[in-house]
């Protein structure tokens, strides 16, 4: 690799692998949707939108590796009057886009941070692997999953090497959606009736997310595979909260609610989803990944965790 282009560079995910591939000796060409989220970044190039009338021309030249981290996710409250079609713009058909015009500029692979969630929402004693038949259930997974279909068209057609990674919630400091919900839940000292959740869910620390994403970019054997990330450990929700809990240091506080009265409740409140989300099992088999790339997770999660500290509420 010699230039490496990177959309969603001012994301969660985005921002610590600028640092990564530069440490790497990677000429990295980051991409902004606007130049004031480029502050103190190097060679940032501003790229407003991301759908399929987005011209890349401009930013292709002599670039080896796209590492596509860009998408519309994370929407907590989604006021789109058709939230399928919004994701499909920007996820289906911006990626799509973004690939065909890569090919035809020589770009030789073209990285796709995924998600999980292509696979299903929760497992029932067997890990998700990475050849398993999807099941999107979300329109966000959906959309996901029908990117990785045309992609995998578009490598067909082109020889475009492509590379699908396929995370699980990702922690770390400052993380957005449900994780950072829960950090901040404990930082405020808020009860939570999640102390008896014996659930094993699969996480991916972002310092591992990050590694594998930068050896996939270069790992002659990536081409054209699809990868689950993952840390090598499973938890329980309320092993999680608790760990959260030591590293901001504020202790988690849980009630043992049993998991088949908040059940009960959350679907008398049509909240029966939000409570899936936190006590289903989602596990991910990682043994592909490791056996293709030789790749095991840096760091583990009570290390990962010790990032947390000092983060604000």
């Amino acid at each position: 690799m010699r230039v490496v282009l990177l959309t969603g560079a001012s994301g969660f995910i985005g921002q610590s692998l600028v640092g990564r591939l530069g440490q790497c000796g990677v000429f990295v060409r980051p991409i902004f949707r606007s130049a004031m989220q480029t502050a103190g970044t190097k060679d940032a190039v501003i790229v407003p939108g991301l759908d399929a009338s987005t011209n890349w021309n401009a930013v292709l030249h002599d670039v080896d590796v796209i590492i596509h981290t860009a998408a519309r996710a994370h929407i907590m409250r989604d006021e789109a009057l058709d939230p399928l079609a919004e994701y499909r713009r920007v996820n289906v058909e911006g990626s799509l886009n973004l690939a065909r015009q890569a090919a035809a500029a020589g770009v030789k692979r073209f990285v796709f941070i995924s998600s999980v969630g292509v696979n299903g929402s929760a497992t029932s004693g067997k890990p998700f692997s990475a050849d398993d038949t999807p099941s999107p259930a979300e329109p966000y997974a959906l959309s996901k999953w029908e990117a990785e279909q045309g992609l995998h068209a578009i490598a067909a057609q082109t020889g475009l090497e492509v590379v699908i990674i396929r995370p699980p919630l990702v922690y770390g400091p400052h993380a957005p959606g449900n994780f950072g919900r829960l950090v901040s839940a404990v930082q405020r000292g808020a009860w939570l009736p999640l102390g008896a959740v014996h659930n094993r869910r699969t996480l991916v620390a972002l310092e591992n997310l990050v590694d594998l994403i930068a050896l996939c970019a270069r790992h002659p054997a990536a081409a054209n595979q699809v990868f689950m990330a993952g840390d090598a450990e499973d938890v329980s929700t309320t092993l999680l909260l608790q760990r959260i809990g030591q590293a901001v240091g504020r202790p988690a506080r849980l009630l043992p609610v049993p998991v088949w009265l908040m059940r009960a409740g959350a679907a008398l409140l049509g909240k029966a989803q939000v409570v899936d989300k936190v006590c289903s099992d989602l596990q991910v088999d990682i043994g592909k990944t490791q056996a293709l790339l030789g790749w095991v997770p840096p760091v583990d999660m009570q290390t990962a965790m010790r990032s947390l500290k000092g983060q604000g509420v």
